[in-house]
């Protein structure tokens, strides 16, 4: 029973583990692809300051993935990953919808916060 007990448990966790560092690289991909004078325009740092943020959190959350797929540091850096997931979701909750915002203006002054109308 134990046995069973401990087989899930690690399962939760590797599971949490690749969930984490999958939105951590999807979180660095979606800075990359954003310019860099959007960052500014939404006041929310620069492009560069985001990238590399987002690159060491990538780094750590594929430091906390077991050993057959990462660096398998999970028991002893787990912290990291926790880290990670935090730094990736300021980026995905807070700067990126303002990000977005800034690419869509410069357009005809036709659009309101809701769309075109």
């Amino acid at each position: 029973m134990t046995s069973i007990v401990g087989n899930l448990q690690l399962l939760i966790v590797v599971v949490l583990s690749v969930v984490a560092f999958g939105l951590e690289v999807y979180a660095l991909v979606d800075a990359v692809r954003h310019r860099p004078e959007s960052f500014v325009a939404a006041e929310k740092r620069t492009k560069g300051f985001w990238v590399a943020i987002l690159a060491v959190a990538t780094a750590f959350g594929f430091i906390a993935l077991p050993s057959p797929i990462g660096a398998g540091m999970i028991s002893s850096l787990g912290f990291l990953s926790l880290i990670g997931v935090v730094a990736a979701a300021v980026y995905l909750t807070d700067v990126r919808p303002a990000v977005q915002q800034m690419r869509g203006r410069g357009g005809n002054g036709r659009s309101g916060p809701y769309g075109p109308y």
